[in-house]
């Protein structure tokens, strides 16, 4: 679909967002299993039913824009996620050093999301599509609060597993 003005942009990094989540959602299902942290897993897994709730506040921005709902590829997610893949395969890391590495993709990961939300709500409140710019603020705000723990956790979590690997 040709991006002729805002509006088909608009339209455009809705889907974009769409397609993301819904990846991002499949991949944090496999990086729960992966992690080795009680208290990351278990915010992994809050973070988890989190996106299945932006996926449905995407659906429904497209709903106030009068459209169904339709993905459009994200080449930035599938490249961190296919970076996340190829590490796996590439390097064959042990189950710590994995789940030292899945704190960076989640880190990768959350900072596309914030960047992409506050895009589309900078250009959702252009348009004077409030609806828009409402639910996806409530996206970035569980984005922004998921890489805050991340980024609390992230240092006490990779020196249990030094002191781990040292014992």
């Amino acid at each position: 679909m040709p991006v002729k003005d805002l509006q088909d942009l608009l339209k455009h990094e809705l889907g974009d967002l769409y397609f993301a989540e819904k990846h991002i959602l499949k991949a944090l299902k496999k990086m729960t299993k992966e992690a080795t942290d009680p208290a990351l897993r278990q915010r992994m897994v809050r973070h988890q039913g989190e996106t299945e709730k932006q996926i449905d506040r995407i659906e429904r921005a497209f709903a106030a824009l009068g459209l169904k709902a339709k993905a459009q590829k994200c080449p930035g997610i599938l490249g961190i996620i296919e970076e996340h893949e190829e590490f796996k395969k590439d390097e064959e890391p042990s189950k710590e050093a994995l789940a030292a590495f899945d704190m960076g993709s989640g880190l990768r990961v959350e900072h596309y999301e914030i960047a992409a939300y506050r895009g589309i709500i900078a250009l959702s409140k252009a348009l004077g599509e409030r609806e828009v710019a409402d639910l996806m603020a409530k996206n970035l705000a569980e984005e922004v609060e998921m890489e805050r723990f991340l980024v609390t956790n992230s240092l006490r979590a990779l020196k249990e597993t030094a002191r781990n690997e040292a014992a």
